[in-house]
């Protein structure tokens, strides 16, 4: 197959002119850009049955589609992806939309939580887009662990990081656990966690009760077991995203194929398929990158657009990201310079909270 590099470079001056005014003229409007319209923007003055066969051999390469057959053209997804790779002109951020994003940081105020949310509906707001948000795992040394017998079916483990910062989640225990199991399981867990942040202490523990198996009471370990589990799953990805503004995307929609779009949006945002994801694709590269239609599986059905952006810590370790969504006709020039400096800036605030 052909690098679009090599395609774009191959354009000579009229057939980059006319790919360009196509896309730009989709991405604004949303319809079909036909010859007539483009014969009176172009800079150099040609027919509109020269334009009509530009466009035809730009359809050939697979950069134009003609949804009907007496319309004009709109890009494919193969020629978004090459308009957005070597033509696009991103803006300045505009002051407008940068004072929108700092009016709702209140000032370091409140938790993460509070304030990455507040960011989220920031992002929404002045994108008109949904907003994502994957917010940063709390991943301090611990100090200490307890379980506490709620009910016979009900517990509840505490833990106390090195920070100060305190946790609590509730969890199913093991039938027939006795407050001396649970003695037993939170002594054996503070005796190893010393220094050690969750997820290394997940990779000790499993060591541990290998070595210790008959140290370790069956109930206790079944009690780890099932307490660490709790922490595993409420630290999963899925629970720490944050999405806001999805009704925005409604009233884009302009007929039935944009509402089932729109439907298979919802669909897979309730589900968060794939969510895990997402901060490995923001991983892998800095700064800010652009997910077209199937390029990113998270949103393949619905055939949406993906801006996101990695932001850091402290120690410039990646620790989320923050992103819009929208139909692919998204206006990336005026919507990666957003990204861009949301995430600077949650960053920043990260890293002032350590």
């Amino acid at each position: 197959m052909t690098d679009r590099n090599d395609i774009l470079n191959e354009m000579n001056d009229r057939s980059r002119e006319v790919f360009r005014r196509v896309v730009e003229g989709y991405l604004d409007t949303g319809d079909p850009v036909g010859s007539r319209t483009l014969t009176r923007e172009l800079s150099e003055k040609v027919s509109a049955a020269t334009v009509r066969n530009v466009m035809q051999d730009l359809e050939y390469l697979g950069l134009l589609d003609s949804p009907h057959v007496s319309a004009g053209r709109i890009p494919t997804q193969q020629g978004l992806r090459m308009f957005v790779d070597g033509l696009l002109e991103v803006r300045d951020l505009d002051r407008t939309d940068q004072e929108k994003i700092d009016a709702t940081m209140g000032g370091g105020n409140g938790d993460v939580g509070s304030m990455l949310d507040r960011v989220g509906s920031a992002l929404s707001g002045v994108t008109h887009g949904a907003s994502l948000v994957l917010a940063p795992k709390h991943e301090a040394p611990i100090k200490h662990i307890e379980f506490v017998s709620l009910a016979h079916d009900r517990a509840l483990v505490v833990l106390v990081m090195a920070d100060g910062h305190v946790e609590n989640r509730l969890f199913t225990p093991p039938p027939g656990q006795t407050p001396s199991n649970m003695r037993e399981a939170a002594n054996f867990l503070n005796s190893l966690i010393e220094g050690r942040t969750l997820s290394e202490l997940q990779t000790v523990i499993a060591d541990e009760i290998s070595r210790r198996r008959q140290e370790i009471d069956k109930l206790s370990r079944a009690l780890i077991d099932s307490g660490l589990a709790a922490w595993a799953d409420k630290d999963g990805a899925e629970e720490r995203l944050i999405v806001r503004g999805r009704s925005n995307l409604l009233g884009d929609s302009q007929g039935e194929e944009d509402f089932e779009r729109i439907r298979n949006l919802f669909d897979d945002l309730e589900r968060k398929r794939d969510i895990a994801d997402f901060l490995e694709l923001a991983d892998q590269g800095d700064g800010v990158r652009i997910f077209i239609g199937s390029e990113n599986k998270l949103f393949s059905l619905s055939g949406s657009s993906l801006v996101v952006s990695p932001y850091m810590n402290s120690d410039r370790k990646i620790v989320g990201a923050v992103g819009v969504i929208g139909p692919k006709r998204l206006n990336y020039g005026r919507i990666v310079p957003i990204v861009d400096y949301t995430a600077q800036l949650v960053g920043k605030l990260i890293s002032d909270r350590a």
